[in-house]
């Protein structure tokens, strides 16, 4: 046994075992296989960029989604106003039409009749037209007696008189109206000119 023990120290004298072996065919292959170096900071960093890349688009589709919802909140008050701009304009032209029936009433009011059933049954209609066109939102303009106003008078005649102030309305030929706020017709007046008044 001796003799055993003997030879097998001889063998390993000859052996460096201070020195680590190369690593074996199998444990190269693992690590071929996990990419070189796996180690638990390089899957913690390679987690950590793909949840910023996420978060990026995330940002990205957040920021088209609030600029959708605006485009579509200022195209629906774009429609509406447009909606609203129309409704207006096809009142404006009903109420054009209606001008000149007013305009042949105030002409058949002015006209001297024995007839007063007419006249009155006449005014009656005068009346139930205007409260129409009140309620439409149309109101005459004031004219007679008051300073002439190039915003809502036209004057087609100036008249030298000495009995008024100067651009005071003198006669109101054909009556203007507003809608609302906007004007549908100037009144038609003849003006005083007293440049001493």
């Amino acid at each position: 046994m001796v003799k055993s023990n003997g030879k097998r120290e001889t063998e390993l004298s000859g052996l460096d075992v201070e020195h680590k072996l190369p690593a074996g065919d199998e444990d190269q292959n693992s690590s071929e296989a996990t990419g070189g170096t796996s180690t638990p900071d390089n899957d913690v960093a390679t987690a950590e960029a793909q949840l910023q890349k996420v978060k990026a688009e995330r940002d990205v589709l957040l920021d088209r989604l609030a600029r959708a919802q605006a485009e579509f909140e200022n195209a629906r008050r774009r429609a509406s106003k447009e909606q609203q701009d129309f409704r207006d304009f096809a009142s404006v032209e009903t109420i054009k039409s209606l001008l000149p029936v007013i305009d042949s009433f105030d002409r058949a009011l002015q006209a001297k009749s024995d007839m007063g059933e007419f006249r009155t049954g006449v005014e009656l209609i005068y009346k139930q037209l205007q409260d129409v066109l009140a309620k439409l939102g149309v109101q005459p303009i004031a004219a007679k007696g008051q300073q002439f106003d190039p915003h809502v008078h036209e004057a087609i005649e100036m008249v030298d008189t000495p009995d008024v102030p100067d651009h005071e309305v003198l006669e109101e030929w054909q009556r203007g109206y507003k809608f609302k706020d906007r004007l549908l017709r100037p009144a038609m007046v003849r003006v005083a000119r007293n440049p001493g008044r």
